[in-house]
């Protein structure tokens, strides 16, 4: 039997459990200034214990997973290669090998980052609405360059989708 799909606000709650588990017991990375790559994957960790049902993956580019097809305009690659971009996903919340049960996308962010977020919403954008995840969250965390603490989740919802250039076949 299929297991029912969590909801707006099962999924809202376990990211944001998630992220509390991440800055109670990883402070330590957000203080040395880690790597967005380790922190994705801390993220995963803990997003891990709240989607029992389903894989959580880190920059993931296996099986039945057509990153070609995603309209993505060209980006070149920062020289900073700690903020290197790619088209994987951050972290991902799915079903490996279905392509009908995709739960949540991830686009994380250091606070402390000067990479313009366009790049980020418009993946998550291309995510939702060709590769069909329900839910898409672009996640700002860590000290920014003013010392303050920053922890901001933002929900794209489908509205956006509009602002997505479409490709008339």
């Amino acid at each position: 039997s299929r297991m029912t799909t969590p909801n707006e606000v099962e999924v809202k709650r376990a990211v944001n459990t998630a992220l509390d588990a991440l800055f109670v017991e990883d402070e330590h990375l957000l203080s040395a200034n880690a790597s967005e790559r380790s922190l994705s994957h801390m993220l995963a960790v803990h997003l891990l214990s709240q989607f029992p049902n389903y894989q959580v993956d880190c920059e993931y580019n296996r099986d039945g997973f057509d990153v070609k097809k995603l309209m993505l305009k060209q980006r070149s690659v920062d020289d900073d290669a700690l903020d290197a971009v790619t088209v994987f996903p951050d972290v991902i919340v799915h079903r490996r090998g279905q392509q009908d049960d995709n739960v949540l996308v991830v686009e994380m962010k250091k606070a402390s980052s000067s990479v313009n977020h366009d790049y980020d919403i418009q993946k998550l954008l291309a995510f939702k609405e060709e590769l069909k995840y329900r839910f898409a969250a672009h996640v700002v965390i860590g000290y920014g360059k003013s010392g303050q603490l920053v922890r901001e989740v933002s929900w794209l919802t489908v509205l956006a989708l509009n602002d997505l250039p479409r490709q008339r076949s």
